[in-house]
């Protein structure tokens, strides 16, 4: 196979990937359980296929306790990262959540200036306030109405964004100081997952109001499919061709995630979307695509 026979599967495999993830906000949307409970499922009916994928391969599932020390840790900042989304789907809708949960590219290369010492890129200076003028361009007809439901969608899908950079830079830091994951990749996947599980297992136990319950059918098969399309499908083909393409095209090829989650919102949930928040989203979009591109 050619090296530009490679690249297309590689566009092929993120475009899938992209695509398939696009559909879980979606799905969290058509849930009738708590956000943390939708989440918990998320992860707990993804890590189980996971596992069951790990054993049919008959990878290795344990290399003793000090290897899921980062895994671990990457399960708590995953698990922040889909407790603060969830929430913001709930207040501001599955499209804009995902508009700023993918905002973590910005906080991603913030980050890394402050603790690894890398350098901040022109792109990312340029990215940054237009992302932030196309955010308010979205939001401004909302701003301050229905109770404050989009404020605190925007804060949530900013924690979203920064927990999601944490668990972004705790691999990248990990990898750095010489630490090399024993796991294969399906299986490091499943030790997140069901560690993630857990984790807001635990949070659903001690939450007022929450439980494990579900009321109904459709809850049921989009709580299921949330894992299938979000943990299996979705992350591992993105996974699988993230290392085989260059940043730019690897960032346009990602974009199709929020941008395709926006458009679900639109078609899906009738989302009363103007011609301002077109072009707010537009603008947001390319920002976010300039963010991720920068040059190292």
């Amino acid at each position: 196979m050619t090296d530009s026979q490679t690249s297309l599967r590689a566009i092929g495999y993120i475009i899938f990937g992209a695509a398939m993830v696009s559909f879980t906000s979606v799905l969290v949307e058509l849930t009738n359980v708590g956000p943390t409970v939708s989440a918990f499922y998320r992860m707990f009916f993804g890590g189980l296929i996971l596992l069951g994928i790990t054993v049919a391969k008959r990878d290795r599932l344990w290399f003793g306790i000090k290897s899921i020390g980062i895994p671990l840790v990457c399960a708590l900042l995953f698990s922040l990262d889909l407790f603060f989304w969830h929430r913001s789907i709930n207040f501001v809708g599955p499209g804009l959540a995902t508009i700023l949960g993918n905002m973590q590219v910005f906080f991603v290369a913030l980050l890394a200036v402050l603790f690894l010492k890398e350098k901040l890129g022109w792109r990312l200076l340029v990215a940054i306030p237009f992302a932030v003028v196309g955010l308010f361009m979205i939001v401004q007809t909302d701003w301050g109405q229905e109770s404050g439901y989009v404020e605190m969608g925007v804060l949530y899908g900013l924690l979203t964004a920064l927990s999601y950079a944490f668990y972004i830079l705790t691999l990248r830091k990990s990898q750095s100081s010489g630490y090399k994951l024993r796991y294969s990749l399906i299986t490091n996947m499943m030790w997140i997952s069901l560690m993630s599980a857990a984790i807001l297992g635990i949070t659903v136990l001690v939450e007022p109001g929450a439980h494990f319950g579900i009321p109904d059918t459709q809850t049921l098969w989009a709580l299921v499919g949330l894992g299938i399309v979000g943990q299996v499908l979705g992350w591992v083909f993105i996974s699988k061709g993230l290392p085989q393409v260059n940043a730019s095209v690897a960032g346009l090829a990602l974009l199709l995630q929020p941008a395709l989650a926006f458009m679900w919102d639109i078609l899906f949930f009738d989302r009363p979307t103007t011609a301002l928040e077109y072009a707010g989203a537009t603008i947001v979009l390319g920002a976010i695509y300039l963010g991720a591109t920068q040059e190292k």
